[in-house]
């Protein structure tokens, strides 16, 4: 092999001669690469972009002759090869800069000048062709001029990022991938993502996504040029930007697989995709590989996880075509059995993060679920059992670990499977086996195991009549505090009964307090691995259901700011067990009501009766709720909404809406809750998650809305997402208090804005509203009219009282009536609103009962000054309505009620009602109905 620059650029001149153009770009790119000397590299940097000239690879040629351009600028034949190499790519008029610059240095060249000729010509005739055109020579000049920057070693860094970032917005763009795909950009990619550059990697694997998107022929032939191992080796590198950035260049290649691209194919594009089945099957192959190579890194294994769990499984099960499950089961369900195997501790463990295991239990769990039909589970069944048979060896304790590991791993995903797998012949043999040995590896998968086999207790029949005796053996034998915390979680899963903390009392014999001392101390320890810390966490979720427990959590701030910051992280378990331990700590969990006969009979009978602890009572409730908000429990539970809703189950939202309704509970810490953005977190949780959940999460939220100020509260459009949740507490079937309250909320919101206004009358709410305006209960009636009386300031509510056929009116006017002054003052407002805003209501108030003169005789002689104005006001609202129902009035007593008010001396303190009384009087004088009256 030659060393010499001189030497090689004359054996590739002589391969060129004899039109071996591959070999002679190979010798001058040899060449290039052993050459120091300047001149030197300009002629072989132009001989080299002849090759590709030949070859027809124009950017290349295109970009070696504005190497050649760079060392030697008046490089007349470097020059004239890219005027050449850029006519070929489109760019007209960047060829004919060059041209010129050729034909300045030697004017006399005829072959330049005909090439100008040719140039200007071919130009005149695309711009006389349209804009269009002129915008596709520019898209092409840009992307040349991207690729020249991020090529070339020696460009400076800011330029270089640029280029990337203008690449990346113009493969999104349908007609900047087309160009890109069409000149060679594909390969220029591909010597980005060769560059071992993360930034210039991650720009060419997004800038091939935005090409791949809605494109099928186009993602299919970048999935052919690219390989999918080599896409699968890039996703499998140590490197979480780039490991996700080609996961989604994977995703978008195979949505357009799927058909789920938007183009339309037209004539030879529809060719170019052949069967999309066969690349789905290599693409699904080659994930399934990726799970059990060593050479794959964690990350990678995740994202190859992730993008089985998300194109396998039918989205729809209406679809019968299961048939890419099938072939999962089939090809690769041993694959993820191993996964979910791996034992972290042992050496021989593939590399995984902490959501590894997680991720392929949830994938055994779809692809279970998507099964069709008996045979096809039992087909899945027996693949199980089979492999985890051949794992367990009693003369090999290791190899038997990954087989319980295995079991506990289905347990995690189609658990009645799991479940019938612990029934098989040798498991529980094996389990016995494990606790009783000396080795702490054993004893914690055997914990592990027992564990999540307790998950489902209803189901959980084997593990009921043998579990706890293992887990209480390990307890009391093991002096490993990780393992004793283990033990003690699944004790309190089998033990621990409807939220009291008996389970707990009677397992852990008085040691609780030892045990979540420690647990703190793991958590505040950010040096300890990430799986204990876990399991502090989980152990903590149990623990805290000791009352005394719970005070001391509280009390130590470093151990409750380390848990908040747990919580944002992307692990299901733990965001499972942050949200258990805080509805401990503020006993917002479910409790059964003793009933003291049953107490005193379970008494005689010498059976355990749970009492509650004292610091089970309010005042400690309440101390404890005010400790954790000023630790900052709000942000970290907005923080914890935000999680993705496979991280975030909706069993997790219902502890997170339960912990927001205690923090609420106090109307003092609600603007607080507001400031540290619960508001805005507690919107999602009441529109999705558990029934409990959402009915939690909007009765926090009435408690927000009853009392701050919307805008304050809920900015921006976020108020309107508020008003479903209110509306969907008035509802029989809620309690009274989560009526009253939401009933506070909505009238809140009516005061606000008519938008508002418009949004709780399209939301359905007015029947309700109406029929709490009925309710016995005073003060959801008076909640109730008061929400009406701000409703009715909107049209269409009005329209509704004119509209015959109904009694909303008369409700109004017989409310009015009413004892309780607080109705009155609602319901009489209500009542001036709705006849100075309809004079038709003025009348049809006369009709709808014999009662109404009484009533508004009543209110305009009231001892409340609210409620005599407002009285007044419908008086004069009647008058002035209509000659003739003035005319009825004034022969009424109404008359000496109104001459007796407008007749007082001047008063600033009810000077409102006086003048309207006077206003009354006037009205009547103009109609000729009365004569002027002088004042005693």
């Amino acid at each position: 092999q030659m060393e010499d620059p001189i030497q090689l650029k004359e054996e590739g001149n002589k391969y060129f001669q004899a039109s071996d153009y591959e070999k002679a770009a190979q010798s001058y790119t040899q060449a290039i690469k052993l050459n120091k000397d300047k001149a030197l590299q300009a002629v072989l940097y132009r001989n080299r972009a002849a090759c590709f000239l030949k070859k027809e690879e124009y950017a290349k040629a295109a970009s070696d002759a504005s190497r050649a351009i760079d060392i030697n600028a008046s490089d007349i034949k470097a020059l004239y090869r890219r005027s050449q190499a850029l006519e070929k790519l489109g760019k007209l008029d960047q060829a004919f800069k060059d041209a010129q610059k050729c034909a300045t240095i030697e004017p006399r060249n005829k072959n330049f000048q005909e090439t100008l000729r040719r140039l200007g010509a071919n130009i005149q005739e695309k711009v006389n062709a349209g804009g269009a055109l002129r915008i596709q020579f520019s898209t092409d000049m840009r992307v040349q001029k991207m690729f020249e920057i991020l090529l070339d070693e020696n460009s400076e860094k800011e330029k270089r990022e640029k280029a990337a970032n203008n690449l990346i917005v113009l493969g999104r763009e349908e007609a900047g991938a087309e160009r890109i795909f069409q000149n060679n950009g594909v390969s220029l990619l591909l010597q980005l993502i060769e560059t071992k550059n993360a930034e210039l990697i991650l720009a060419a694997v997004r800038t091939l996504s935005g090409m791949c998107t809605g494109h099928k022929a186009r993602a299919t032939a970048i999935l052919h040029y690219l390989g999918i191992d080599n896409i699968c080796m890039w996703m499998s590198v140590d490197n979480e930007e780039i490991s996700l950035a080609v996961c989604n260049l994977l995703q978008t290649i195979t949505d357009c697989l799927l058909g789920q691209g938007t183009e339309e194919h037209r004539g030879k594009e529809e060719a170019v995709v052949l069967d999309t089945k066969k690349d789905l099957r290599m693409i699904t192959m080659r994930l399934l590989d990726m799970l059990v190579s060593k050479k794959v890194s964690g990350q990678g294994r995740d994202r190859a996880l992730n993008l089985l769990n998300k194109n396998i499984p039918r989205k729809d099960l209406k679809d019968h075509d299961n048939s890419r499950t099938v072939f999962v089961i089939d090809n690769g369900l041993k694959k993820i059995l191993k996964v979910v195997g791996q034992i972290p501790e042992m050496p021989d463990c593939l590399p995984l993060t902490e959501n590894t295991q997680l991720t392929a239990s949830v994938l055994l769990n779809k692809l279970y679920d998507d099964l069709r039909c008996d045979p096809e589970r039992d087909n899945y069944r027996v693949i199980c059992e089979e492999y985890i048979k051949s794992k367990i060896d009693p003369q090999n304790m290791d190899k038997t670990l990954h087989a319980i590991q295995m079991v506990s791993g289905v347990l995690q995903g189609p658990f009645d499977l799991g479940n019938k797998l612990l029934g098989m012949k040798g498991v529980m043999e094996m389990m016995v086996a494990l606790c009783g040995s000396e080795r702490e590896i054993d004893q914690l998968v055997a914990v592990e195991a027992l564990i999540h086999a307790s998950t489902k207790l209803s189901r959980a029949t084997f593990i009921i009549s043998n579990g706890v005796t293992l887990l209480k053996e390990i307890y009391k034998k093991t002096k490993n505090e990780k393992i004793k915390i283990r033990a003690l979680v699944g004790l309190c899963k089998l033990g621990s009964a409807g939220g009291t903390d008996y389970g707990l009392r009677q397992f852990a014999e008085g040691s609780t307090e030892k045990l979540a001392r420690q647990c703190r101390k793991w958590l505040c320890n950010t040096s300890i691995d990430a799986r204990t810390r876990k399991w502090a966490v989980e152990g903590l979720a149990y623990l805290t259901l000791d009352a005394d427990v719970k005070d001391d959590f509280v009390e130590d701030e470093p151990a409750l700011q380390a848990m908040f910051e747990l919580a944002k992280t992307s692990d299901k378990t733990i965001l499972y067990s942050v949200a258990s331990a805080l509805v401990n700590c503020t006993n917002s969990y479910d409790t059964k009501e003793l009933v003291p006969e049953l107490v005193q009979l379970a008494k005689f009978s010498k059976q355990h009766v749970p009492e509650e602890h004292p610091k089970d009572k309010k005042d400690f409730v309440v101390k404890r709720v005010k400790q954790l908000l000023k630790a900052g429990v709000v942000s970290a539970l907005a923080c914890m909404v935000k999680a993705d809703s496979a991280i975030l189950t909706d069993q997790s939202k219902e502890l997170v809406a339960r912990v927001f309704l205690a923090l609420c509970e106090d109307p003092k810490d609600r603007g607080t809750i507001v400031a540290q953005g619960g508001g805005k977190a507690l919107i999602p949780l009441a529109v999705e998650g558990t029934e409990v959940g959402k009915i939690k999460a909007s009765h926090a939220l009435a408690k927000i809305a009853a009392i701050s100020n919307p805008d304050m509260a809920f900015p921006g459009e976020r108020v309107y997402e508020v008003v479903r949740p209110l509306v969907s507490l008035l509802n029989t079937e809620r309690d009274g208090l989560q009526n009253y309250e939401a009933l506070l909320g909505l009238t809140n919101f009516s005061g606000r804005s008519d938008k508002l206004r418009m949004k709780i009358v399209k939301e359905k709410a007015l029947p309700d509203i109406e029929n709490y305006m009925f309710e016995n209960h005073d003060q959801l009636r008076q909640a109730a009219t008061e929400c009406m009386c701000n409703l009715v300031v909107n049209k269409e509510v009005q329209e509704r009282f004119v509209a015959d056929g109904n009694d909303r009116l008369k409700l109004v006017v017989l409310l009015c009536g009413e004892d309780d002054e607080k109705v009155q003052v609602a319901a009489a407002g209500a009542l001036a609103m709705l006849t100075a805003a309809q004079k038709k209501l003025c009348s049809k108030m006369t009709e709808v009962t014999t009662q109404w003169l009484e009533i508004l005789q009543r209110l305009c002689l009231h001892d409340n000054m609210e409620v005599q104005h407002r009285g007044l006001v419908i008086a004069f609202n009647l008058i002035s309505a209509d000659k003739d129902l003035a005319k009825k009035l004034v022969e009424t007593e109404l008359l000496e009620i109104l001459t007796y008010i407008g007749k007082q001396e001047d008063d600033p303190k009810k000077q409102h009602i006086i003048n309207v009384a006077r206003d009354c009087l006037t009205r009547c004088m103009d109609y000729g109905l009365i004569k002027p009256l002088s004042r005693a």
